[in-house]
């Protein structure tokens, strides 16, 4: 029963890092896109202030791991994943509904799954 506690603690700690990620994100790309910047440089500049939190967050806070350059490495290489998928996503809505917002909106549950998973079993472990 506390092994299942500490597991639904442990997501929701994650969730919470996500929510806050991203807000960052999603805030930062419609700043700079009603603020006139194109959408690959605002979903970019978005995507990479809700990784640099979203990493120190999740080390700290729900993995307790220390960070390392093994645990940084692992989460470039599934960010760099995450990040295509999301560009392709935002991209694909730019294209069909003219709205960057959609894509982003929708790729964040598949990110934040692929994230937790990894990121339990691979990036701090």
């Amino acid at each position: 029963m506390l092994e299942l506690l500490s597991r639904q603690r442990q997501f929701l700690l994650y969730l919470a890092g996500g929510v806050a990620s991203a807000l960052i994100d999603v805030g930062l790309m419609q700043f700079l896109i009603y603020s006139g910047i194109d959408y690959v440089t605002a979903t970019s500049a978005g995507f990479l202030a809700g990784l640099v939190f979203n990493y120190a967050y999740h080390a700290t806070v729900t993995f307790t791991a220390p960070p390392s350059g093994r645990s940084m490495g692992r989460y470039l290489a599934v960010v760099a994943m995450n990040y295509l998928f999301t560009l392709a996503c935002v991209a694909l809505s730019v294209h069909l509904i003219g709205l960057a917002v959609v894509g982003k909106l929708l790729s964040l549950p598949l990110v934040a799954v692929n994230g937790f998973i990894l990121g339990k079993h691979w990036i701090f472990k």
